[in-house]
């Protein structure tokens, strides 16, 4: 949408609008522009106050404008040719600089060289790119997916078909070589190896490769993150992932009945159709080169936000996404959640999210940039409180009662591991029972990452630990953990 001078001045500063006093320190000026080509093109205004929106125009504009034109010749890395026009404002001249989407990207200042003076645009703000958002750039002008790529150190029996297939069968039976069309595997060098997408979706070792490939969920009191009440962390394979994030937020949702049909119908308190789309578009537009930055679902008294590493790609907006308009970041990961019906169809994803909160008469859902993160969120009709009380659902929650002396050197991980030992109290159990005792489907990846916690802090024990991999293996409190237990639970020694 093309917008007239006297439209931008009223307008906010933002992904793709930047406004500037003078020529006097281009730096800044050459850096918003790098970041505009990086990104998702921009215009630059010069001649206005970009706080008070104060019009002064430019003096000598014929000369400032081939300044202008020098300086982006001779500071920014591969060429920049943006369209430099004067515009007349009332009775004064402006400058305008108009960048688009740029097919030579990574751009970058000359003076600070293509490692250290790559831009992107963030919000209102110029962010400097990191290497893997530097590569990221540039797969993008090559028309590949970070997702597509072989791992040649790998073969094809580090991805568990088991597990891909039980995903498959209410759609398809999956044969091996569907894995090739999948693009799950690729041929490299004549062999067939797993691609990065792979094994992200079904990998048996995924994070030795890929650490940060993970969900982070937390149900929070109040509406900030201040104090948490509930977490866990997911490690299943991500079509498994998605359901194990949904089962969070309706254990901490509220669950009524609607009984105007015949048959009853559940009413939740928070909106899952929507919820499901947020958490699936997030697994699959995440990007998973980023070191340290998981997904996250954050749960709050009146609003769920669903948070997944990675700027817009190249060329989009929120604006646009608000049309319809997609790019897909991996393209295995969403061919895969295709065939599962996990996503309906291209690009409408976003709209459908909105459409259905308007229905509902929910407020707007609320895209935004958060440093190098996209966050989506999803408010609440109603504030769901929690009632700060020492059981819920019937269960001892351990953690709150942990006396403030004995943190944090005797404080557990997780609030799963509190629970892990509350159900080793009268009986001895094995792992598929801890899942099942946990309201899980499935023996976890964070449950078994607990156990281990658990086993090296001497708090539970193997009951043969000759045999530790022994399908009759079970597990039992030590006297440290039962010391734990006594000391830290309700009746507990003060």
């Amino acid at each position: 949408m093309t917008h007239t001078i006297t439209q931008l001045i009223t307008m906010p500063e933002g992904k793709t609008l930047k406004f500037k006093r003078d020529l006097s320190s281009p730096k800044n000026m050459l850096k918003t522009l790098v970041a505009f080509a990086n990104t998702a093109g921009g215009r630059l205004i010069i001649g206005v106050e970009d706080e008070s929106r104060e019009v002064l125009g430019v003096e000598n504009p014929l000369d400032e404008e081939e300044r202008l034109c020098n300086l982006i010749a001779d500071s920014i890395e591969p060429r920049l040719v943006p369209n430099v026009e004067m515009v007349s404002f009332e009775d004064k001249t402006l400058l305008s600089v108009e960048v688009y989407p740029s097919g030579s990207r990574p751009h970058w200042l000359k003076k600070e060289g293509p490692e250290e003076g790559v831009y992107v645009r963030l919000g209102s703000t110029n962010r400097k790119a990191d290497r893997e958002l530097i590569a990221e750039l540039k797969r993008g002008v090559e028309g590949k997916s970070f997702d597509e790529q072989a791992l040649p150190d790998r073969t094809v029996d580090d991805l568990d078909f088991d597990a891909a297939t039980v995903c498959f069968e209410r759609y398809r039976k999956l044969v091996k070589n569907d894995l090739e069309s999948l693009r799950i595997v690729a041929r490299h060098q004549g062999h067939l190896v797993p691609t990065i997408g792979g094994m992200l979706l079904f990998g048996k070792d995924r994070e030795m490769v890929f650490p940060d490939a993970w969900i982070q969920c937390g149900r929070f009191i109040g509406k900030d993150r201040a104090d948490i009440f509930d977490h866990i962390d997911i490690h299943e394979h991500l079509p498994v992932a998605v359901e194990r994030v949904m089962e969070f937020l309706k254990k901490h949702a509220m669950r009524g009945a609607d009984f105007s049909e015949l048959r009853r119908r559940d009413v939740w308190s928070i909106p899952l159709t929507i919820l499901r789309e947020a958490v699936v578009n997030a697994v699959v537009h995440a990007d998973y080169s980023q070191r340290g930055a998981p997904v996250r679902i954050a749960f709050f008294n009146d609003r769920i936000e669903i948070e997944n590493p990675g700027i817009l790609l190249p060329g989009l907006t929120i604006e646009d996404m608000l049309q319809g308009v997609s790019k897909i970041r991996n393209h295995v990961i969403a061919r895969v959640f295709r065939e599962l019906d996990l996503i309906e169809q291209w690009g409408s994803g976003v709209r459908r999210m909105f459409s259905e909160s308007e229905a509902l008469g929910l407020p707007q859902p609320e895209i935004i940039e958060v440093g190098m993160r996209v966050r989506l969120i999803v408010y609440l009709t109603e504030a769901i409180v929690i009632e700060t009380t020492d059981s819920v659902t019937g269960e001892v929650e351990l953690r709150p009662k942990l006396r403030p002396e004995l943190r944090p050197e005797s404080r557990l991980e997780s609030q799963l591991a509190a629970k892990v030992l509350l159900l080793l109290m009268k009986n001895d159990v094995g792992k598929a029972k801890l899942a099942s005792g946990l309201g899980h489907k499935t023996v976890s990846g964070e449950l078994k990452k607990q156990i281990k916690n658990l086993l090296e802090l001497d708090y539970i024990e193997m009951t043969i630990p000759e045999k530790p991999r022994s399908s009759k293996q079970k597990y039992r409190l030590t006297a440290k953990g039962k010391d734990f237990l006594a000391k830290n639970t309700e009746g507990g020694e003060e």
